[in-house]
């Protein structure tokens, strides 16, 4: 069970977690009527699609020579034999299938929201969600070793995650929700460059063409500055253009910015690339955080 426990990744199931919770909160701030039921079933379903995620990853990256001796991140299940590429398998099939199950359990309970044809688009972008889970580092073109993944969690944490979750509570789509799904895409695209540019080196070994890989590690930092900046920055237009006149208890999230800038800083002077690993964990943290203060100071 331990084994499998750290299979899971937990460091990254907070981030999933925090972009779900972005939409819930967004849906309370438009709307009143928002299910428990439906609520908690989109966060299981997320919660399993990214173990699924990591699971699939785990194994993809083992059978592509990804994950070896010389990488400098956490020693995964497979590569170190605690647990057999089977077992993985096994263990794929069964979060798919949970994934499925609790989905399908929150159409439902949707139903009456977003009748029956958002229950079919759903379907379908929810079968693509484990599909891309599974892709990422499986199959003869894994598009993970194309520098694709930042497209692909982006598209996945951010607008799918946060506006996904506003439209199934709320039954319908508001534009001004772009901004902070755009936010919670970028900090999670900045938590995939960050495990990157720690690989780095490995995944040049393995012909894994990841951004930083394409980038190189000093352009990749540039990249990361970009990233962290423009998700503060959506946060802060939201306000703006949502609240007309905002008041200092909207505005009460930036609290947690530094936390950002630090890390920013951290990474400008960080030359040794295991030294990158700690950062992962903060900026998921760091997310969830933001989430938090971000949801609580709009709805005053």
């Amino acid at each position: 069970m331990k084994n499998w426990i750290e299979a899971f990744r937990l460091r990254t199931l907070m981030l999933s977690l925090a972009c779900i919770l972005m939409g819930v909160f967004l849906a309370k701030i438009f709307s009143q009527n928002v299910s428990t039921v439906s609520v908690v079933l989109t966060l299981l379903t997320a919660l399993f699609l990214q173990i699924l995620s990591n699971l699939a990853n785990d194994y993809g990256d083992s059978k592509h020579g990804a994950d070896h001796d010389g990488r400098k991140g956490p020693k995964r299940a497979v590569q170190s034999g605690k647990i057999t590429a089977a077992q993985m398998l096994v263990g794929i099939k069964i979060f798919v299938v949970l994934s499925l199950v609790t989905g399908m359990a929150l159409l439902y309970s949707c139903l009456n929201v977003i009748g029956i044809n958002g229950v079919i688009t759903l379907f379908v972008i929810g079968l693509a969600a484990i599909v891309a889970a599974i892709a990422y580092t499986n199959g003869k073109r894994p598009y993970g070793y194309m520098g694709l993944g930042d497209i692909s969690v982006f598209i996945f944490f951010g607008l799918i995650a946060v506006c996904g979750t506003y439209y199934l509570l709320v039954g319908s789509i508001n534009p001004f929700i772009f901004l902070p799904a755009i936010s919670c895409g970028l900090f999670s695209v900045g938590v995939l460059n960050l495990n990157n540019m720690r690989d780095i080196d490995s995944d040049i070994e393995a012909g894994k063409n990841s951004i930083p890989v394409r980038l190189g590690y000093a352009k990749s930092k540039v990249y990361h500055y970009v990233i962290i900046s423009t998700a503060l920055l959506c946060s802060l237009i939201f306000v703006m253009f949502y609240k007309e006149m905002p008041t200092w208890q909207n505005l009460s999230f930036v609290a947690c910015f530094p936390l950002f800038l630090k890390q920013l800083f951290t990474v400008k002077n960080t030359t040794d690339k295991i030294k990158l690993d700690p950062l992962l964990k903060q900026l998921s943290i760091s997310t969830m955080l933001f989430v938090l203060l971000f949801g609580f100071a709009n709805l005053i």
